[in-house]
């Protein structure tokens, strides 16, 4: 490539500065060029410079020497349409790959990739690229339903069947079955071991050998277990596992209370829901002379039971969790520890760890204490129960007519703790959660909405507090520990639901990209009591970033907390299990210099494995939900039902109706006008009608088709209740101003392109490469687990 004598003396210029970028009148004065006819040369060498990939240019206009990468490496996110993503980490945009340019990757492989077109700048369309090779596989193991071949299929293929795996995969990904593993009757649910990948000539295409029948597609319990297979998550416990738990003695010797405090003359309860058998939190309470509250949060001590590298603590890191299904739990560690001598059953001595607390009446904790303990329950309580004396049943006040002080005080201090985190700014999403009741087959026979009264929040009260105390205890020592985070949101996200709120006539006031919970918790409030709270919740809910675990005390976001941590339920998550092996630690002895550097390799890894166990059990949770939701529509195709709208996009409107259950209304079905969407306020336009459909509308729909197998529930529109004029004739102009904010920036983009000597041609920006079936699998929102 031959270069002119402004081209080369701008890349000198840059070589000489390469971190420093230069707007053109900057560059024309560093090379002494002035008349309009060398000013335009130069501005002609920069367009140049730009094209062939010497140079980039910014937002601004300014440039700058482009540092060349030859290749990326990142996760592939595959899209059954035939494009995808590569993710390059939480700090870098993704990449798009376009169809035909994904090679041999499959969905979550890793992969190494080649960009082949940078970021524009003028019209902000992202980088795309070319997946040259894959570096890692995401499966060793995929599960589906297999397709027996017959005779003459067989000898002429060579294969006994093939397979069509479910989960996240395009619709023409086949595995062909090899006659090396089991042969399985047609239709049964198989795991299958893979023993070929895709190839470039037949990227679709791998083959495998059958390990395991999970049993025949419509058997009883065989969907859930499908699923539990194919998200890798174990089901079952090793024998070495169960021989540990079975050796564990269910009464507690008297050598295990040295070193403890013993509390079992202290008023201990528990309260839990009432089909709850891992009881891991008990509290006691009372209001001193002056007061101030004492309160004693006391855990399951766990630890003391899974000690270190023994088979249980293996096996409870890898599960990292456990698993809450519609009809059955997964759990963490065996039912002998978690129903049995780790459960705090009432009239049992129980070993724990108590978080002690003194809380003044403005909700500061005053004075604390974390250390080893033994308790006596008095009481196994439901929250039906507590709720029914707080709201004054006199048949259950009297029937624990010990508890009913305690239980008030209760109520005061939850409100004292409640208000403290509102003035901070905490968020509280409070999303409805579906529980679902199944008959002894597992179908589907009701869906209720979980309730959460005031026994359930004063508990979630007392976990937080006694949570953000450990955490600040560990953090003020700089000991190493493991907390949870919840960091800042992401500005784009942020930046995008500012303007969804604008369509409802809120204003999110505040730098989106510093902005603190108290300005979100302030717009919330401003849509309190309308139609769309749940939606406007659910926005915000989806603008956040996930709270994950960290061996850094980084706060959390959402609770508008310095410091967490989770120490409150180690049957059921490994972190807990870890918090109280450290506190032991601490409590016991110096820590050495040898254990400290061992400790700070150790918690990086575990918190990180625990939160993609995490990640893990909420798919598979809500997979099964979404499973279940459909299974339960089957049957009501013609039926009417009256919902609110949850979602637009550019290829329908999705409803949600009050039972949770979620169905798309397409596009395509709306014949009485030509719809526009409107990306930035989310909305449906009618081109003639002008008729609006936004989030939080109310509608009426009907069932039209339900597709178990994809999750899917198709609606038709019957009826919508109308915008009111006033805030239709609001919408519009905000439509209007934005029209004209386009208009703008088209003319000044064309009017930079122009300066450079460019086309000024312009295609409409797509609004997004989300699929249909990608977005349906992404809609069912559970509330993420503090």
């Amino acid at each position: 490539m031959t270069l002119t004598k402004h081209e080369k003396a701008i890349l000198d210029v840059l070589a000489q500065e390469p971190k420093r970028s230069f707007a053109v009148e900057d560059m024309a004065h560093r090379l002494n060029i002035s008349g309009s006819r060398n000013y335009k040369q130069l501005i002609k060498a920069v367009a140049f410079l730009e094209r062939v990939g010497e140079i980039k240019v910014d937002k601004q206009g300014r440039f700058s020497l482009k540092q060349l990468t030859s290749t990326v490496t990142g996760v592939y996110r595959a899209n059954n349409k035939g494009f995808g993503f590569i993710d390059l980490g939480p700090e870098q945009a993704d990449l798009f790959v376009p169809r035909g340019q994904a090679g041999n990757a499959m969905q979550g492989d890793r992969v190494e990739a080649k960009i082949i077109r940078e970021v524009n700048p003028i019209t902000g369309k992202g980088s795309e690229a070319r997946i040259e090779r894959v570096l890692e596989r995401s499966v060793a193991q995929m599960v589906g339903e297999f397709f027996a071949h017959n005779q003459e299929e067989r000898q002429a293929t060579g294969y006994i069947g093939y397979v069509k795996p479910q989960g996240d995969y395009s619709d023409a990904v086949t595995i062909w079955i090899n006659e090396s593993g089991l042969f399985p009757a047609n239709h049964t649910i198989c795991v299958v071991t893979i023993s070929a990948y895709p190839t470039l000539s037949k990227p679709n295409e791998l083959e495998g050998l059958v390990t395991k029948e999970v049993g025949y597609k419509d058997a009883p319990g065989v969907d859930i277990l499908a699923i539990l297979y194919e998200k890798g998550i174990p089901h079952e416990f090793p024998e070495d596992v169960l021989a540990e738990a079975a050796a564990v003695p269910q009464v507690i010797p008297a050598q295990d209370l040295t070193g403890r405090r013993d509390l079992r003359d202290t008023l201990v309860i528990t309260i839990d829901g009432a089909d709850a058998k891992d009881l891991d939190d008990a509290i006691s309470l009372q209001q001193l002379d002056n007061g101030d509250f004492e309160l004693g949060v006391n855990i399951a001590d766990v630890s003391h039971y899974v000690t270190q590298n023994s088979a249980l603590d293996r096996e409870a890191f890898e599960r990292g969790t456990s698993v809450y299904l519609t009809d059955r739990v997964v759990p963490m560690l065996p039912q002998r520890l978690s129903n049995g001598i780790c459960s705090l059953n009432p009239h049992e001595d129980r070993l724990t760890l108590t978080c002690q607390m003194i809380i003044n009446m403005k909700g500061q904790v005053v004075k604390h204490a974390i250390f080893p303990s033994v308790i006596h329950s008095s009481y196994r309580m439901t929250y039906t129960e507590v709720n029914e004396m707080i709201h004054g049943n006199e048949e259950t006040r009297v029937k624990y007519p010990d508890l009913l002080t305690m239980v008030d005080q209760m109520v005061k201090l939850h409100e004292i703790l409640a208000q403290k985190r509102h003035q901070r700014g905490a968020l509280d999403f409070d999303a409805p959660e579906a529980k679902i009741e199944v008959d002894p087959e597992g179908h589907p026979l009701a869906i209720h909405l979980r309730e959460r009264d005031v026994a359930e929040r004063l508990i979630e009260s007392f976990m937080l507090i006694a949570n953000e105390t450990v955490a600040k205890h560990y953090t003020l020592k700089e000991l190493p520990f493991i907390y949870r985070i919840h960091e800042q949101p992401d500005v784009d996200r942020m930046n995008r639901f500012a303007e969804f709120l604008s369509t409802f006539g809120v204003i999110l006031y505040g730098d989106t990209e510093s902005i603190e919970p108290k300005k979100l918790q302030e717009a919330l409030a401003k849509v309190k009591g309308s139609p769309y709270e749940q939606v406007v919740s659910t926005m915000m809910l989806r603008s956040m970033k996930q709270a994950k675990y960290s061996e850094n005390p980084e706060g959390h976001y959402g609770l508008a907390a310095q410091d967490y941590t989770h120490f409150t339920s180690p049957i059921r998550r490994y972190p807990d299990l870890i918090v109280h092996r450290l506190i032991h630690l601490y409590f016991n002895q110096a820590l050495s210099k040898k254990t400290f550097e061992e400790l700070e390799v150790k918690i990086p890894e575990i918190a990180v494995h625990s939160s993609k166990m995490e990640r893990r059990a909420v798919d598979a949770e809500r997979e099964t939900d979404a499973l279940k939701k459909t299974e339960f529509m089957a049957d009501k195709i013609g039926q009417r039902f009256t919902g609110l709208i949850s979602s637009v996009t550019s290829f329908g409107i999705f409803v949600e109706l009050p039972n949770t259950v979620e169905g798309l209304v397409s596009l395509q079905t709306l014949k009485d006008d030509y719809y526009q969407f409107n990306q930035q306020h989310m909305l449906l336009v009618g081109e003639r009608t002008g008729n609006i459909y936004r989030i939080g509308q109310e509608v009426e729909i009907e069932v039209v088709a339900v597709n178990i197998a994809e999750r899917e529930i198709d609606f038709a529109l019957v009826s919508a209740v109308a915008i009111d004029e006033e805030e239709k004739a609001r919408l519009q102009a905000s439509l209007r101003l934005n029209t004209n904010r386009k208009k703008v920036d088209r003319k000044q983009k064309r009017g930079k392109e122009a300066a450079k000597g460019k086309s000024t041609r312009y295609a409409s920006k797509p609004t997004g490469h989300a699929s249909q079936k990608g977005r349906r699998k992404s809609t069912s929102r559970k509330k993420r687990k503090r």
